[in-house]
């Protein structure tokens, strides 16, 4: 696969990000996807997994914002994620992973609702939050309990969505 296929693929990942569409990834984009989380699983902002969810969306967004967002104006337009966060993490996944590892510990405390670990209904309502189509969510869900238990492990989540944002397959 060529560099420009690469970072067409991976400018594809950046509506993700965009929550609002308003055409760039920003603090808000991220504090959005919270709220939602927060909504479909009926969790307060103001409980203890609340503010987790919130503390680690913003921690997401300043990894974000740390590796992307080259003109520092706390806003990371398409053409930097494609150069900024693409090309910074294609060559080591497991940074993005770390970037996203508190965000995404603390979503899976939410979306574990009974302490057993993440179904994957739960992971696909997480994954329709965050705008994935219902057919793909429900397809990467039962994807991502590899091993059959009916549980998905962080780990599974972490490499999924590091392999996601950072390789050009779907």
């Amino acid at each position: 696969m060529d560099s420009a296929e690469y970072e067409r693929k991976i400018a594809s990942r950046f509506a993700a990000f965009d929550q609002d569409g308003n055409g760039y990834i920003d603090r808000e984009d991220f504090s959005g996807a919270a709220a939602a989380l927060l909504a479909e699983f009926g969790t307060t902002a103001r409980s203890d997994k609340g503010q987790y969810l919130y503390s680690g969306a913003e921690a997401f967004w300043q990894g974000m914002a740390g590796i992307a967002d080259v003109d520092g104006d706390q806003r990371v337009t398409r053409q930097e994620f494609i150069t900024g966060a693409a090309k910074r993490l294609r060559d080591n996944p497991q940074r993005f992973a770390e970037i996203a590892r508190p965000f995404l510990h603390a979503v899976i405390a939410i979306a574990d609702e009974d302490g057993s670990g993440v179904t994957p209904s739960a992971a696909e309502r997480v994954l329709r939050v965050l705008g994935v189509q219902p057919g793909v969510a429900k397809q990467v869900a039962a994807a991502l309990d590899a091993d059959g238990d009916g549980r998905i492990s962080e780990e599974e989540i972490l490499s999924a969505f590091a392999a996601y944002y950072v390789t050009p397959e779907p």
